[in-house]
């Protein structure tokens, strides 16, 4: 089978590398420069070295047993390690948060930078339009995104369960986060390295992102929005953001804040899906999928079992077992 997944973040990439272990020629599109999705990582330079932020997905847990043992074997080979500060259970990717991703893409044909604007169904399949003047032949197509995402592509499509899937992935919006990256000249002394708050807070989640394993150089932090302050803010400039946050997590330490060397922000409209779902949808007939957290439980663990789930229907689907 010739397969083709949109999406190269969990779902896609461990979807797209459980076909491939199969038999499947798989190609994997993306819009994004490199792997990680909601994983991803940024590099920022500032006077005291390069420093690597977890841009998205702070850490992840694993509680089922097949995730557990998916980890563990991420750990055996030097990509993810515990972080106890994060709570029990919680494990981040090492050197940084996207590295299990990036070792499924090394073994995949992922192609980076490059948008998917229109799908077809065909007589022998699927044809996959790109933004770049690409078109693909595929004899399954696998959507790997978040909701309002896929719900963009499947509404033009009127064949099979494709409406069905669209009306589904439209009802099920994502909460969007604004995320502030800072590198500081010294310690934030005597903070925990994971400290919450609220959804309506400007300051919903603050992380030392250097506390986690294998991470080096200057003192970084991750933070958060809340997710409905986001909501609220999601069109201001991002260097009032930055603002924003910072006051925000003075305010909550009590006090000023070491030098900050550098800083970013970064804007997630899919940031967080509401998940609860009851698992992915496949067309056996449209050889047509859908996989991601929103489909299941939010999260790393949530994706990864939706998108075990799925390959092992269109498996099921290849030996007629429909």
């Amino acid at each position: 089978m010739n397969t083709v997944v949109i999406g190269g973040g969990m779902a896609g990439l461990s979807c797209a590398r459980t076909l491939g272990l199969a038999g499947h020629t798989v190609t994997v599109l993306d819009k994004g420069r490199g792997p990680g999705g909601r994983m991803a990582t940024r590099r920022l330079t500032a006077a005291g070295g390069e420093t690597t932020f977890d841009l998205g997905t702070p850490a992840f847990e694993a509680r089922s047993p097949a995730f557990v043992a998916e980890v563990r074997q991420w750990a055996s080979d030097g990509h993810a390690a515990p972080w106890p500060a994060a709570g029990a259970d919680r494990w981040v990717g090492v050197p940084a948060m996207n590295a299990p991703l990036r070792a499924m893409a090394d073994r995949l044909d992922v192609r980076w930078s490059t948008r998917v604007s229109q799908v077809l169904p065909v007589p022998d399949g699927w044809q996959v339009r790109t933004e770049n003047g690409d078109r693909l032949e595929a004899d399954t197509l696998v959507i790997a995104l978040p909701a309002d995402q896929a719900a963009d592509l499947l509404e033009p499509i009127k064949a099979g369960l494709a409406g069905e899937m669209a009306t589904r992935a439209r009802a099920c919006p994502s909460l969007p986060c604004w995320t502030v990256l800072l590198a500081f000249a010294g310690p934030l002394a005597g903070v925990e390295d994971w400290r919450a708050g609220d959804a309506g807070e400007a300051l919903g989640l603050a992380v030392r992102n250097t506390a986690k394993p294998g991470r080096a150089g200057p003192e970084a932090w991750v933070l958060h929005a809340g997710a409905d302050w986001s909501a609220r803010h999601l069109e201001d400039p991002a260097d009032q953001i930055e603002d924003a946050l910072i006051a925000a997590l003075s305010a909550r330490l009590d006090g000023p804040l070491p030098a900050i060397i550098a800083r970013g922000a970064h804007r997630w409209r899919y940031a967080m899906p509401p998940g609860g779902g009851t698992g992915p949808v496949w067309d056996p007939t449209l050889r047509l999928g859908l996989c991601g957290d929103w489909l299941t439980v939010s999260g790393v663990e949530g994706a990864w079992l939706s998108a075990q789930d799925l390959a092992a229907r269109i498996l099921a689907s290849d030996r007629g077992q429909d």
